[in-house]
């Protein structure tokens, strides 16, 4: 037998709130870490990997064509 309880109910709806601003509080919390380790990574003068790839295959082709410079003197 099933009855409507009050009690029970404003529990039930406290516990559903509860969830939503626990759930709401850990994305913001997400949120400004990742301000805080982008504001870090900028202050620290650290680039991104992709960055990193470009430039190195850039001093590789560079190193390539001085050592072809050099071979041709």
């Amino acid at each position: 037998m099933q009855t409507q309880n009050p009690f029970f109910d404003e529990v039930a709806k406290l516990t559903t709130a509860a969830m939503g601003l626990a759930q709401a509080a850990g994305e913001e919390a997400k949120t400004a870490f990742r301000a805080q380790a982008d504001k870090f990574a900028a202050d620290m003068d650290l680039i991104r990997r992709d960055e990193f790839e470009a430039l190195k295959a850039e001093i590789a082709a560079l190193r390539a064509e001085v050592a072809a410079l050099k071979g041709d003197a």
